[in-house]
């Protein structure tokens, strides 16, 4: 089973897509956009889970890096 948070490889411009379950997200440009995105989607802790890979899978790019591709 996979991660339910996706966090994609970096745009060309900089930002990395983020997907809950699927759907998408939005454009996060940092680790604080990946958190507001995650706590809008009921999960307050959300910091606490960027680095847990039962949760979050970083795709293409190292974790917490989102400049441009």
């Amino acid at each position: 089973m996979s991660a339910p948070i996706s966090i994609h490889r970096p745009s060309s411009s900089g930002g990395r897509r983020v997907t809950i379950r699927g759907q998408i997200a939005g454009l996060a440009m940092g680790d604080s956009d990946v958190v507001e995105f995650l706590r809008r989607a009921g999960l307050p802790d959300a910091e606490q889970l960027l680095d847990d890979p039962r949760w979050v899978e970083w795709r293409g790019g190292r974790a917490h890096r989102y400049e441009a591709a």
